[in-house]
């Protein structure tokens, strides 16, 4: 995507890492939200402590921007050990991963992000390493070819991915927790904001948090991203203490609404309602109206409108709600007709759009 988007919840702006990782909690106790995989994580830390064992796999999944690496730092500082960072698409070949392996030590983490993105060569060569702790690494080929069985050191295997339905049975069922993150309360996201800005040293008032929280779309990444230009925008603006009016301000200026949407998704639903009567419309018709791509908006765009309840996909195609009608201050035709199309509504069934 062309266009950079403060609400995005991939980390696409440079440095954005090093400052998520600044502000990211140490230990269990210092986690806001998802608080059924943090009793999960804790039973299961307590327990691996107890027998003197690196902890089981685990296997997180959901949109970005909710705390997956974060996890796995987490986990990594209770256990003392070290993290080992890498990602899908980074593991082409069996000898990237072996350098890795071979390097850990006893409780240490490795963290693979996108870890659907793994080639099957690669994900059968570290089969053995999480059942057993050992790789057989192949020497030569042909006629002089042998297998060496390398031990490894105990460790934790955490991965990481966007989409789960991408990974293969046999890599799932070797995760002893697997858990789905799901998008952030307005009130855990207002105390991660009142972590964040203690530690940034910011003076707030909660009527400002509470704005910021209900504009971040569910996503902590977010949060933050918008806090600090709020934080910007008062340091020009006002007398450096974020109030209710300059974060107005600075959420006007980056054209983000109340709810979180931005032009993007205005036009989207714009363009759903005015070009094609509220749908059903197709995404490759959507797309060329608008003069984006496809990915864009069913990667992008379509997540958090279909979670607010805006956009309903149907086998006909996209139709807009009643709610988005609302948002965007337009009359909604109430018609037997729509409320037929409404009801063949089926998120899980392919578009052929």
């Amino acid at each position: 995507m062309a266009l950079e988007r403060i609400i995005d919840a991939e980390a696409r702006q440079p440095g954005e890492e090093s400052f998520d990782l600044a502000l990211r909690p140490r230990s269990i106790n210092e986690c806001i939200g998802q608080e059924k995989l943090l009793e999960k994580i804790m039973i299961a830390l307590t327990a691996a402590k107890q027998r003197k064992e690196p902890m089981e796999h685990v296997l997180v999944h959901g949109p970005p921007g909710l705390g997956k690496t974060t996890i796995a730092h987490v986990i990594a500082n209770e256990m003392t050990g070290n993290l080992k960072t890498s990602s899908g698409p980074a593991l082409t070949r069996a000898g990237d991963l072996m350098g890795i392996l071979t390097n850990l030590q006893r409780g240490d983490v490795l963290f693979i992000d996108e870890i659907h993105r793994l080639p099957s060569v690669v994900e059968e060569f570290i089969y053995p390493a999480m059942e057993d702790f050992r790789v057989d690494f192949t020497v030569d080929s042909g006629m002089h070819a042998k297998t060496i069985n390398i031990p490894l050191q105990p460790f934790t295997l955490i991965g990481a991915t966007t989409r789960a339905g991408l990974i293969t049975s046999p890599l799932r069922a070797r995760f002893g927790i697997q858990h789905h993150m799901e998008f952030w309360s307005i009130k855990h996201l207002k105390q991660c904001l009142v972590r964040s800005a203690g530690m940034l040293n910011i003076a707030c008032e909660p009527d400002a948090l509470e704005l910021i929280s209900q504009c971040s779309r569910g996503t902590p990444r977010v949060a933050n991203r918008l806090l600090r230009r709020v934080r910007d925008y008062t340091q020009v603006h006002g007398n450096g203490k974020i109030t209710l009016e300059p974060t107005l301000g600075a959420l006007k200026i980056e054209e983000i609404d109340a709810l979180g949407l931005d032009n993007l998704d205005r036009n989207f639903l714009a363009a759903l309602i005015t070009t094609y009567n509220g749908g059903p419309a197709g995404i490759e018709a959507l797309a060329a109206t608008l003069g984006e791509e496809r990915d864009t908006l069913e990667d992008v765009v379509e997540p958090y409108l279909l979670q607010i309840g805006f956009l309903a996909r149907t086998r006909q195609g996209r139709i807009a709600t009643e709610a988005a009608y609302k948002h965007l201050q337009m009359d909604f035709p109430n018609t037997a007709a729509r409320a037929n199309r409404l009801g063949d509504e089926d998120q899980d069934d392919p578009l052929p759009f």
